[in-house]
């Protein structure tokens, strides 16, 4: 099962993990930006392929349609940025829990993913996966700096952890902000991922120089970890409104199981509510695989993919009422 389908114990309030090492060939200069050095650059990886292993397919920017590639940013396996260079390419698994970028802000950006809060597995397979290519292609690593890299904020170990978390209580309880600020002195990042809709929050490490990857690994679970036991907290405080709790979680999930039409924003709001219910055993309707398919489903690119068919906005909003009826009645969506 890919990893966004996936759930563990800690996804009633993590949703993924993801690990990214940024890298450079020392016999490239940095920040390609013309065809021809991107493509010789895409044919050093391809030339080492095999021997790369992991079941890793190379793929072409160019060759994609824009709903693919539009899907793939859905999916966060590449960036909004990377999805508009006209060149470039990724190496990326059957599975989807690796994936590279090859030719975007640096040479290579590996990237290894995970259902819930999975960081030392993740982890793990980032490291095996970027010592293997370090020892095959040759990055350019300075004794002094660590990694070298195009973006200052990189350089080091060149690690970026991002941790997305669902916090419907904490935003229910308005108490988000009061979590946050005692946590901001850490050295993380936290952001809203949808501005106002759908309670998720991505909190990632600042520090990349003087700092191992395992201490940053080690300083970012201890955060999550305040984060979700917060967020507990938060949600036993609501419950204890058990009717009024009840209310706004099965009027969310009428919505969703009938509504004729709907907008990618409305139904993330919806599925805030109805995944909240799941969690929280009030909503026995739907099963955590159900809940991961219509937040996947939901998306613009990715339910278009799945229909094999290209629509307006308009047309969007039914097609999106009948997929996720579809899988609330028999769970078919993939």
């Amino acid at each position: 099962m890919n990893w966004y389908l996936d759930v563990n114990e800690n996804s009633d309030v993590v949703k993924s993990t993801k690990i990214k090492f940024s890298r450079n060939l020392s016999e490239f200069k940095f920040n390609l930006k013309k065809q021809e050095d991107i493509e010789r650059l895409e044919n050093k990886v391809k030339e080492n392929l095999y021997n790369i292993g992991y079941g890793l397919k190379f793929l072409k920017l160019c060759d994609m349609d824009e709903i693919t590639k539009m899907s793939l940013v859905e999916k966060e396996l590449i960036s909004s940025n990377f999805a508009l260079k006209r060149y470039g390419s990724i190496l990326i698994n059957d599975e989807e829990n690796i994936c590279i970028m090859i030719g975007g802000e640096e040479h290579l950006e590996l990237q290894s993913y995970g259902a819930g809060l999975d960081l030392e597995n993740v982890l793990n397979l980032a490291i095996e996966i970027d010592e293997k290519i370090g020892e095959i292609l040759g990055y350019a690593v300075s004794k002094k700096y660590g990694y070298l890299t195009s973006s200052p904020s990189n350089i080091g170990t060149g690690l970026k952890v991002s941790v997305k978390v669902h916090l419907p209580a904490l935003e229910r309880t308005r108490n988000t902000r009061k979590v946050f600020e005692a946590i901001g002195d850490f050295g993380i990042n936290i952001k809203e991922v949808y501005k106002g809709k759908g309670d998720i929050y991505q909190i990632s490490n600042k520090q990349t120089l003087g700092i191992s990857e395992k201490e940053i690994i080690r300083n970012l679970k201890v955060i999550v970890q305040t984060v979700i036991e917060q967020e507990r907290q938060a949600r036993k405080l609501l419950a204890q409104d058990e009717i009024g709790l009840s209310d706004m979680i099965y009027r969310s999930y009428g919505i969703l199981a009938n509504c004729k039409q709907i907008s990618n924003e409305e139904a993330r709001e919806l599925l805030s509510n109805v995944k909240l219910g799941v969690d929280l055993g009030i909503l026995n309707e739907l099963t955590d695989l159900k809940i991961q398919k219509l937040y996947l489903y939901s998306k613009p690119s990715n339910l278009q993919k799945y229909l094999g068919q290209k629509y307006d906005k308009e047309e969007l909003k039914i097609k999106r009422a009948e997929v996720i009826k579809q899988i609330i009645a028999t769970g078919d969506g993939a």
